[in-house]
């Protein structure tokens, strides 16, 4: 599907960005693989670090919060994953302002200039903290999944269409719970802290983050958000795995932290159906019956939720310690 074609990705300098080129660049073949964002020393980085494929890519400066940089780069694009965001809880709640500028107006412009540039399909990363947000990174992204579903509305006769996928922290992230204990470790630190002993988070890999997004691509017919079923941990097992027989005490969950990852609401029951490896919750407007999405999964029961705290699969003490060997905490 993705070969011959041109591919641009948002913010395509973050570890997402790096994986689905990589990913994309393994299994496909192409036409061309654009970088937009705005940081030259990390576009830099990523041109030395992907040097045999040089070929294939292209790094454009540019932040999502300028339309008419954007609306340029889009020109020729076939597809667009929307990566980019300001996504670090305590900087969004220090300044509400750049969060709103970055991951609404940002998700607007991306909308808007895919509608005027021909772009036959835009993916947008999701998170778990738009789902009953209690933060301000959880709020503007919650304006922003609806901007994208709701933009299905304005294709008119255009062949485009606009998705989601939905997925928490992945394992080793940059400011997630993994590499805060192995710096604590790191340091000789006998104890690691936890902030509420009933915390529970997903595990999902890069890995599965992007193969999630390929799926979309290649199944979204309009509005649908994509969700990978994964396995849950409690934080007490993550730390036992990584240090063994260590004092664990209770500190306090922290301004803007949830116990759990939320990823379907009872809400939204309704509208989710249930497929082998992933749920799907459909738009509950149809905007145009040639585009109507056809679910062919279980619809799921009333009042059916998916959280990391009434999940059905969870991971041992020793899988997580299994699972933590695979994770790059060097990136």
């Amino acid at each position: 599907m993705l070969n011959d074609k041109v591919i641009l990705i948002t913010g395509g300098t973050g570890s997402f960005g790096k994986a689905f080129t990589k990913y994309v660049l393994t299994h496909y073949n192409p036409k061309k693989i654009i970088i937009y964002s705005r940081d030259e020393f990390k576009q830099f980085m990523m041109q030395n670090e992907f040097k045999e494929y040089l070929s294939k890519l292209r790094f454009f400066i540019g932040d999502v919060r300028d339309k008419e940089r954007m609306t340029r780069a889009f020109e020729g694009v076939d597809y667009v994953v929307h990566a980019a965001a300001l996504k670090q809880v305590p900087a969004c709640e220090y300044n509400p302002a750049e969060a709103i500028k970055t991951n609404i107006h940002g998700a607007q412009n991306v909308i808007d200039a895919a509608l005027d540039t021909g772009v036959k399909k835009v993916v947008a990363l999701s998170t778990d903290k738009a789902v009953n947000p209690v933060n301000l990174y959880g709020g503007t992204k919650l304006v922003s999944d609806k901007l994208f579903i709701a933009a299905n509305a304005y294709v008119g006769n255009k062949d485009i269409s606009f998705s989601i996928v939905r997925y928490g922290n992945v394992a080793g992230s940059r400011g997630s719970v993994i590499p805060f204990f192995q710096n604590l470790i790191n340091n000789g630190e006998t104890k690691l802290p936890i902030t509420d002993y009933r915390m529970t988070r997903f595990w999902i890999s890069l890995q599965q983050g992007v193969e999630l997004v390929i799926k979309a691509l290649e199944e979204a017919k309009g509005g649908e958000t994509f969700i990978s079923k994964i396995p849950s941990f409690t934080v007490t097992d993550l730390a036992e795995a990584m240090l063994p027989g260590c004092e664990k005490p209770e500190v306090g969950i922290r301004e803007g932290e949830k116990l759990h990852e939320i990823m379907v609401t009872a809400e939204d029951a309704p509208y989710t159906y249930e497929y082998d490896k992933h749920f799907i919750i459909y738009p509950q407007m149809v905007w145009s019956e040639s585009r109507r999405a056809v679910p062919t999964g279980k619809k799921v029961e009333e009042g059916f939720s998916y959280s990391s705290g009434n999940n059905t699969w969870w991971l041992t003490v020793e899988e997580i310690r299994e699972l933590i060997k695979t994770v790059d905490l060097n990136k």
